[in-house]
């Protein structure tokens, strides 16, 4: 599956922003997917994910109650809707796809996910 993500750009602290990944390839209800961000100098940190059904929604405490993680397979997009920003979730926020059983602490982990896409910019100004 290729992954395209994009709707990163400047905003504002407080700010919203909506992030989409769209998948081509193989049958895009099949994976699980995850949104994941790695600011400069840091590590890649799991941001959330959503099962293939969307019944299952795994977040990261930081962006707990903010972010909200969506998917229409219709539409083969996940979406990751970003409200109240802060300077510290600068970062580019990559898509990733998990063709296997994510579960418990395995949805938080980048060797989880078999596809990824290019990565999208995401800065909030203070």
């Amino acid at each position: 599956v290729q992954l395209q993500a994009s709707g990163g750009g400047l905003v504002q602290a407080g700010g919203s922003l909506r992030l989409s990944c769209a998948a081509s390839g193989r049958t895009f209800s099949s994976y699980n997917m995850g949104w994941f961000r790695q600011a400069p100098g840091k590590e890649r940190e799991f941001v959330a994910a959503i099962s293939r059904t969307g019944d299952t929604t795994p977040y990261a405490d930081s962006v707990k109650y903010r972010f909200t993680i969506s998917r229409d397979n219709a539409k083969n997009t996940v979406y990751l809707q970003m409200n109240s920003l802060k300077p510290e979730d600068t970062a580019v926020y990559y898509c990733a796809a998990d063709a296997g059983g994510a579960y418990g602490s395995s949805w938080f982990r980048t060797g989880e996910y078999d596809y990824w896409g290019q990565g999208t910019l995401v800065t909030v100004s203070s």
